[in-house]
């Protein structure tokens, strides 16, 4: 069994491609092609010539030794955070937007939640001389005001949406809806391994440069190529997808996803869907989805607004039910301490979402020979108003 994507678009029983008939020629379209564009010489070498000049990859694996320390085995931190726009998200938008030319397309939208999708695609758009709008949630307008500026700066036109509670859910509507209007000059980058297959294969197998590089990096460092652990967190799970896409059949490497614990998974506020979720369908796809009984889309909460999502990738659903990834659920203010302690130990901030990963540190029982790899998906300068109301004044 692989827990790669099959033939038909699926991961086990999750994935698929539920849309709109106006959608099902664009869906269909990208189907046939992004398989063949992917896997084409001229866009591999115009990706990786873009991946190592612009993005600045490889981005290193840093052995963190204090934190190391503290807890009791061999540490390492896949550094996302010093790509250029400041987070792994580049990695995919990079890739989507060759395929978008390639497929002649010569408008993009976008969602975004906190924000580092929306700069990554805006940044890819202003370096390709396409049009961009960007939608975002009106809370995420405010909590990350900084990434909405550089968006515009880029010149993107930045939507805020004011329906549902106003975050990633309720933006991804929005450019759903504007891709209904518009599907024949509109290319549809999504950020993360969610949406209607291909998408959740696309972004995987664009975000795999992560896993590529740690099998290169960790044999040169352990000389082996794969770790004990991989950690990542997960919203919709494009770096976890990006972090585990090398290792996901080989048994022997375990894999810890961190999702949202918000308030907690039992408060009524939080995005921890996998502990929460039932079947069914959002966005497109065959997934763990926060509902009601009656199947409406429960509204999520995090203090991460890239977390701030009521659905999971397919990839990370299918890990799930067949028990190959544990799911940990950390909490707002476990993500806050796990930040303030890898500033402190490390001198790296992260971001609000790769702190949810570092809070599934004290959770975990190592052995002192475990090597452990923990992908920090972006850096922490557009949440340091969070970090500093909650928590560091």
């Amino acid at each position: 069994m692989s827990y790669l994507v099959n033939k038909d678009g699926y991961y086990g029983e999750f994935g698929g491609a539920y849309v709109p008939e106006i959608l099902h020629k664009c869906v269909e379209d990208l189907q046939k092609q992004y398989l063949g564009i992917i896997e084409s010489e001229d866009f591999q070498k115009e990706y990786n010539l873009l991946l190592r000049d612009y993005v600045g990859r490889p981005s290193p694996l840093y052995y963190a030794n204090r934190l190391s320390e503290k807890y009791g085995a061999r540490i390492y931190l896949k550094r996302e955070d010093l790509n250029h726009t400041g987070a792994h998200k580049i990695n995919n938008t990079v890739g989507q937007i060759l395929i978008a030319k390639k497929m002649g397309k010569t408008r993009i939208i976008a969602e975004t939640g906190a924000g580092q999708h929306g700069v990554a695609t805006a940044t890819v758009c202003a370096l390709m001389n396409m049009k961009c709008v960007v939608y975002m949630g009106a809370t995420d307008v405010k909590r990350q005001h900084v990434n909405v500026e550089k968006m515009k700066m880029l010149g993107a036109t930045v939507v805020p949406v004011e329906s549902g509670n106003k975050t990633l859910k309720d933006a991804t509507n929005e450019a759903i809806r504007d891709w209904c209007c518009n599907p024949a000059d509109t290319f549809y980058i999504i950020g993360s391994t969610v949406g209607p297959h291909p998408y959740p294969d696309m972004v995987a197998r664009l975000q795999s440069v992560i896993s590529k590089e740690i099998k290169e990096q960790i044999l040169e460092k352990e000389g082996r190529d794969y770790p004990d652990y991989l950690i990542a967190c997960v919203g919709g799970g494009s770096n976890a997808g990006g972090t585990v896409y090398h290792y996901i059949d080989d048994e022997k490497v375990k894999i810890v996803l961190a999702e949202a614990g918000g308030l907690g998974v039992d408060s009524g506020k939080t995005a921890a869907t996998i502990a929460l979720g039932q079947v069914g369908i959002l966005h497109g796809a065959k997934s763990y989805v926060i509902q009601s009984e009656d199947g409406q889309i429960e509204e999520p909460y995090s203090i991460s607004a890239g977390l701030d999502y009521p659905g999971i990738g397919p990839m990370h659903a299918n890990m799930a039910a067949h028990k190959r990834a544990q799911i940990i659920p950390v909490n707002d203010d476990e993500a806050i301490a796990a930040a303030f302690e890898l500033t402190r130990l490390e001198g790296i901030i992260p971001a609000l979402e790769s702190a949810h990963a570092l809070g599934v540190l004290p959770k975990m029982k190592f052995k002192p020979e475990d090597v452990v790899v923990l992908t920090v998906s972006g850096r922490g300068d557009k949440d340091l108003e969070t970090y500093l109301n909650y928590y560091g004044k």
